[in-house]
């Protein structure tokens, strides 16, 4: 089972929005299934693959939530935050504006649900695949290259 301290070492290496999709397969390889963000203090709730539970502690203090849902100022967040306009914090007080309780992020199906007070979802945006980091991870391909064919004598 992993740890906080798993978490947050993985967490580390997110610096921009573009670095999210390997985080959550770094998190996939931990064993995890899904987690959940609260925005009222921050605090998540980490599931794995064998239905296992921990949870953070909170974040700030507590925040009010809009009773209802608001799936156009939520995207609007979203894009914001994709860019790095806009810190956590931020992020948290903007979602709580615009009624999410709290937001999933499900590892196994990559996807982001967030949903509003109900229970209800407001919103489902895809997780992309990680893309190559390193020009080594890449496989070769060169229109000058040509394997040579094995000849023999």
């Amino acid at each position: 089972m992993f740890t906080i301290d798993h978490i947050s070492q993985i967490h580390a290496s997110v610096k921009l929005g573009s670095n999210f999709p390997q985080y959550v397969q770094d998190l996939k390889t931990l064993g995890m299934a899904y987690y959940d963000v609260f925005a009222c203090d921050g605090h998540s709730e980490y599931y794995s693959t064998s239905r296992e539970r921990l949870e953070s502690p909170k974040k700030y203090p507590t925040i009010g939530i809009a009773s209802k849902g608001d799936a156009h100022a939520l995207r609007r967040t979203i894009s914001l935050h994709q860019l790095g306009s806009i810190n956590f914090l931020t992020f948290c007080h903007e979602v709580a504006s615009a009624g999410v309780k709290y937001w999933r992020i499900d590892v196994t199906h990559l996807r982001c649900i967030f949903y509003d007070m109900a229970g209800h979802e407001i919103l489902i945006e895809p997780i992309p695949h990680p893309q190559p980091t390193s020009i080594l991870a890449q496989p070769f391909k060169s229109p000058l290259f040509k394997p040579m064919a094995h000849q023999t004598r």
